[in-house]
């Protein structure tokens, strides 16, 4: 990850101790003579891979159909599993009552670990206190960086979202933007809205807040097409997704704006938009270690005891800003999922 882009916060940002202990563990694999492949009994690692006795994590997101941020989550989830010896049964609803249910379907499989974002965290309070009780260790990432503690998990992987957001604001006000329109795809979602808090705290123009249907992409475009042609003075866009800013793009050519466009996630497709200046910059918190961490961070606590930040601290994994300084280094990455 490219350090000279990320921004700067007062807040505390942990050191991601989840990663540095998996690299620990494989380094600690050598090879012996005679070739053969020496294994660490007290890691429980052999040749680079988990020789513990198998475990199943379930992991549960609040992942919308077709949004491919879940996509690079799972890619990263699933590295850390085939690393760990672990089964990944994973699942996702958008609806948050429908979350907590899938939540209790794998305590009532007896799972070894849960790992599950919090954009409801409200929804999800009872069924996690009950995953407690049960005994099974959960962990939180991507949304819930503020409730995590609140609600009895054991760590919390992502980035700051107000943090995020307060960036973009600055970044906003360096390329001299006056208004700008956050377009929030799920109402309720609770690092969406710290998004745009942060954003409108910081930035010194207007900032308007347009809701869309993240799950019906014409009705998003048809939405923001029409905000931009009612008014002309909106010159800047900024978007909460991915696939949302590459929909958003086509209200900027429909509608005849001259706005430009900036978004919060990476994705492949986006970094060609980035690269041709079409997407000014992508705020980056880095899905594929979310899932990756998330995984590794419930084997390495099954397994040796391990747990990251102390219990009190949020391990992040963002913002970074990519833009068209570091793109060409992103870019073959993303190709890859991995960004």
């Amino acid at each position: 990850m490219d350090r000279s882009s990320q921004p700067r916060s007062r807040r505390i940002v942990p050191v991601v101790a989840a990663a540095a202990a998996a690299a620990l563990l494989v380094a600690g694999c050598s090879s012996s003579s005679g070739g053969k492949k020496s294994t660490d009994s007290g890691s429980g690692v052999s040749a680079g891979k988990a020789t513990t006795p198998r475990m199943t994590v379930a992991m549960i997101t609040h992942a919308a159909p077709g949004d491919t941020f879940w996509d690079i989550v799972r890619q990263g989830a699933q590295a850390a599993a085939a690393k760990d010896n672990v089964k990944l049964v994973y699942s996702s609803d958008p609806n948050a009552g429908n979350q907590a249910n899938l939540v209790q379907n794998a305590i009532d499989q007896k799972v070894d670990g849960i790992a599950t974002t919090l954009a409801k965290p409200d929804a999800l309070k009872s069924v996690v206190a009950k995953a407690g009780t049960a005994g099974i260790p959960v962990v939180g990432f991507n949304s819930g960086v503020s409730d995590w503690k609140k609600l009895g998990l054991l760590e919390f992987f992502g980035q700051d979202e107000t943090v995020a957001g307060e960036a973009f604001g600055r970044r906003l006000n360096e390329v001299g933007a006056k208004h700008t329109v956050c377009v929030v795809q799920e109402q309720g979602n609770i690092g969406l809205t710290q998004r745009c808090a942060g954003l409108k705290k910081t930035f010194t123009g207007k900032t308007d807040l347009l809701y869309v249907n993240g799950t019906d992409m014409p009705s998003v475009k048809s939405t923001l097409t029409a905000k931009l042609q009612q008014d002309k003075t909106i010159d800047f866009v900024a978007t909460l997704a991915a696939p949302i800013a590459l929909t958003a793009e086509q209200s900027l050519s429909d509608s005849g704006s001259k706005a430009k466009l900036a978004t919060f996630d990476l994705n492949k497709e986006l970094t060609g938009a980035i690269q041709s200046g079409k997407i000014q910059w992508a705020v980056d918190q880095q899905p594929y270690l979310q899932g990756y961490l998330s995984v590794d961070s419930l084997w390495l606590y099954k397994t040796n005891g391990n747990y990251s930040g102390g219990g009190a601290e949020a391990v992040l994994t963002g913002p970074a800003i990519v833009d068209k300084t570091n793109i060409a280094k992103v870019a073959a990455f993303a190709a890859k999922g991995t960004r």
